[in-house]
């Protein structure tokens, strides 16, 4: 028996850095990846696909590990970063993209982030654990973004 727990997440801000250096960051998937917290491991299947493992949370008695499989994409002259989910690989399902806009004195970003991440435990508890899941995930996408922000020269 398993929790279904959906996640939609979006985010604009700007970054003192060129919309160059930002679209570098983003479109390198292991150097993006390297900003985000709690990663355990970052697998490069081939083909733009990339395994994340994350860390476990929780207690001793109760955690969650979550691991989802996605195929990126990037498109320079359109100043997109797009990943979509792959599945069969772990318990989630992500997607998601980067859009890069050059404002000339700052880039403009905006991040979306869809996903369903299914967790082993009873349905009963699903009015507890579906909110703390997603809290967590998340804090963990603003601590991402934060590190983000100080690797691109901070927030215009």
């Amino acid at each position: 028996m398993s929790i279904t727990v959906k996640i939609d997440l979006g985010y604009e801000f700007d970054v003192k850095a060129r919309a160059a250096e930002v679209f570098a960051l983003l479109s390198d998937v292991p150097a993006s990846v390297s900003h985000f917290p709690k990663v355990e491991k970052l697998t490069d299947l081939g083909d733009g696909v990339y395994r994340w493992d994350m860390e476990k949370v929780g207690t001793a008695q109760v955690n969650i590990q979550t691991i989802y499989a996605s195929r990126y994409a990037s498109d320079k002259a359109r100043g997109t970063v797009t990943w979509t989910p792959v599945k069969g690989v772990g318990n989630a399902l992500v997607g998601g993209s980067w859009t890069i806009v050059d404002k000339k004195k700052a880039t403009g970003l905006t991040l979306a982030i869809e996903g369903v991440i299914e967790v082993p435990l009873p349905g009963l508890m699903k009015m507890v654990v579906s909110p703390v899941v997603q809290a967590e995930f998340e804090k963990l996408v603003e601590q991402y973004i934060d590190n983000l922000i100080g690797a691109l020269g901070g927030e215009a």
